[in-house]
């Protein structure tokens, strides 16, 4: 009866053993799953977030090609049609956070939240290595990137997109910075720097520099 006691005891302790690492084991792959699914998630977000920036530069090369004079947008005089409101304050994303959108621009001039100073903006930077030619970028075109496509039904989109312009590195050539915002913290930076076209068959605008910015 002992001995047959004990036995039973051990079977009981191994089959505890056995459920606690069946269990563990359980977890694990529950835990790496989902991990991997939020890996998926934010590798599809960025894919996303770059096509939205992209989509903004696309639409703003129309508006761009009609300017007739590149320092009304530089200077902030001339803005595009396509704004959701006034250059500043801040805009809701689809997934609750928000962005403020003079602090991106601050951001993108100078790295700061706050305002930029000359000094700030001319600083030698891995992003801006031009000093004094720096682009000092202004806000031309943002809002909701569903409202940016031809059909709002087309492409139910949460991505929030916007386009800064500068001065180029000559005259004729202008700098374009585009961002996209969406959920999970998504954000692209895209700066492109456009010519003239001389060859009108071509249309009156061309890209002559396209990179991400990481």
């Amino acid at each position: 009866m002992t001995r047959g006691g004990g036995e039973r005891g051990v079977a009981l302790l191994i089959t505890i053993m056995a459920l606690l690492l069946m269990s563990a084991l359980g977890v694990a792959l529950i835990l790496t799953s989902a991990s991997e699914t939020i890996i998926a998630a934010h590798f599809r977000n960025g894919i996303e977030a770059r096509y939205a920036a992209g989509a903004i530069v696309a639409r703003a090369i129309e508006d761009v090609a009609a300017a007739a004079d590149w320092g009304l947008l530089v200077d902030g005089t001339l803005r595009s049609a396509w704004v959701d409101g006034p250059p500043s304050g801040a805009r809701a994303l689809g997934d609750g956070s928000t962005i403020d959108l003079a602090q991106v621009t601050n951001l993108a001039n100078c790295q700061k939240t706050t305002a930029c100073s000359q000094t700030d903006i001319a600083a030698v930077t891995t992003d801006r290595p031009w000093g004094a030619n720096n682009p000092r970028w202004t806000l031309y075109a943002y809002g909701p990137l569903r409202a940016l496509l031809p059909s709002p039904r087309a492409v139910d989109s949460p991505y929030y997109v916007l386009l800064l312009v500068g001065s180029g590195p000559a005259p004729e050539r202008l700098a374009m910075r585009a961002e996209a915002f969406g959920p999970r913290g998504a954000h692209a930076v895209v700066e492109v720097t456009a010519g003239y076209n001389d060859d009108p068959g071509q249309g009156a605008v061309k890209i002559l520099s396209w990179r991400e910015v990481r």
